[in-house]
């Protein structure tokens, strides 16, 4: 009966976890570069004299676009790492099998 329990945990909380939480991360991180390109543009667009206010609007909106998306990929990350922690919880609380004959 443990088996089954762990074997029901390993798959149904420990597996989509660290599943989730890798693809995630492999969307965080293109994500992650391009919110600091964005930065970068819109800190150099704002010291240029010649920019105007809505070059100002589009680069800005542009870093807030990608940083919304770090941070819903950073939840992904977090969330999926918690269902794992959750089923790795499980399989070392349960009940170990003691041995009759030792």
């Amino acid at each position: 009966m443990k088996m089954i329990k762990s074997a029901i945990l390993l798959v149904f909380l420990v597996l989509p976890g660290f599943a989730a939480s890798a693809l995630s991360a492999y969307y965080l991180l293109p994500e992650w570069v391009a919110l600091e390109r964005h930065h970068t543009y819109y800190q150099t667009l704002s010291q240029s004299p010649s920019s105007t206010m809505r070059d100002l609007s589009i680069a800005q909106a542009a870093e807030n676009r990608h940083r919304i998306n770090c941070l819903a990929e950073g939840v992904g990350v977090l969330l999926g790492g918690i269902i794992a922690a959750i089923g790795i919880h499980g399989l070392c609380t349960l009940p170990q099998k003691h041995d009759e004959r030792s």
